[in-house]
């Protein structure tokens, strides 16, 4: 029952990560990273703003947001250190989770104490956003690890189902790169506005964009669906083989990757609206947290542990009382 629990609360913890990345989102595409000027921790030189703009309420509201995944993740380490002990994997993850929370928060204070929000185009910004994804994406990895291994995972029996480490490792990697360079392709986007482009005014839009004269994000952003494309290839087949052998999470990695490709190409023709960035950063979620639990067997197979001796214990006790 305490393993069952814990592992429903893991997923939620992971589920609400995910809402607060996507709403992170709407922050840049609305232009309110400012809302609470250069201050950080408090808003406008205020605790609580008083009289506050949209801009304000958006901002304010994430930064609130945020501040609850670390109460719930210092929740997550502490209900996971009691039913399963210091020295499991499970609590292991779930200490990392909390760092890479920290590390966040860190960078999230960085991006508003240096100004690096708004209209800031600068090379930093880009550097910083690239960084803050990495990180988000090792966040979400460790909590979604944390609840896969709590809900007791069984090892693939079938060769198939279990790629070797260096292939997880480099379906992995190319995601991380593939979702980088989409950050700063979705900066880029929101900083520069273009118009929607079909049919053969495409080929021009793109060798207009490449332009030496334009922004560095402007020239940028052409590339991200290429790599895109590339790097969904090689991910497909890193996938295939344990989706054939019935594989559940590699399916359904299969299944966001093909449904994030389409919306990806829906975002090229559309221009890149604001709503459709937060669908395909949702769908992008979606994919690497699959794709993590379809690869893992590759490294954690047999970590997931039983809950703590003691506890596991007192409860025998108990029940024989």
């Amino acid at each position: 029952m305490g393993r069952r629990a814990f592992s429903r609360y893991a997923w939620f913890f992971v589920a609400y990560l995910v809402a607060v990345i996507v709403y992170g989102a709407w922050v840049r595409v609305t232009g309110s990273g400012a809302g609470c000027g250069s201050h950080w921790p408090t808003c406008n030189g205020e605790i609580l703003p008083t009289e506050p703009a949209a801009k304000t309420i958006i901002e304010f509201t994430h930064r609130i947001t945020s501040g609850l995944c670390g109460v719930f993740g210092l929740v997550l380490v502490g209900w996971a250190f009691r039913l399963f002990g210091a020295s499991s994997t499970v609590f292991r993850t779930a200490a990392l989770t909390l760092v890479f929370i920290v590390f966040e928060a860190l960078i999230g204070a960085g991006l508003v104490l240096g100004e690096l929000v708004a209209d800031n185009d600068s090379a930093a910004r880009a550097i910083v956003i690239a960084l803050h994804l990495t990180n988000t994406l090792l966040l979400t990895a460790c909590a979604a690890l944390t609840a896969w291994l709590a809900g007791d995972p069984q090892p693939p029996t079938a060769r198939g189902q279990r790629p070797s480490p260096t292939l997880a490792a480099v379906g992995l990697l190319t995601l991380v790169l593939i979702s980088v360079s989409g950050a700063v392709t979705a900066l880029g986007d929101t900083l520069f506005p273009i118009e929607p482009t079909l049919g053969p005014g495409l080929l021009d839009k793109i060798r207009a964009d490449l332009s030496s004269t334009n922004h560095f994000l402007v020239r940028l952003r052409v590339g991200h669906p290429l790599l895109a494309i590339l790097g969904a290839l090689l991910v497909a087949s890193l996938l295939a083989r344990p989706a054939r052998q019935g594989a559940p999470w590699a399916r359904a990695a299969l299944t966001f990757l093909a449904v994030e490709l389409g919306v990806g190409l829906w975002n090229v023709a559309w221009a890149a609206p604001g709503w459709l960035q937060l669908v395909h950063l949702l769908i992008a979620q979606a994919l690497w947290v699959s794709a993590l639990l379809a690869f893992a067997p590759s490294w954690m197979a047999g970590a997931a542990p039983a809950p703590h001796a003691s506890r596991a214990s007192s409860l025998t006790a108990s029940r024989t009382a």
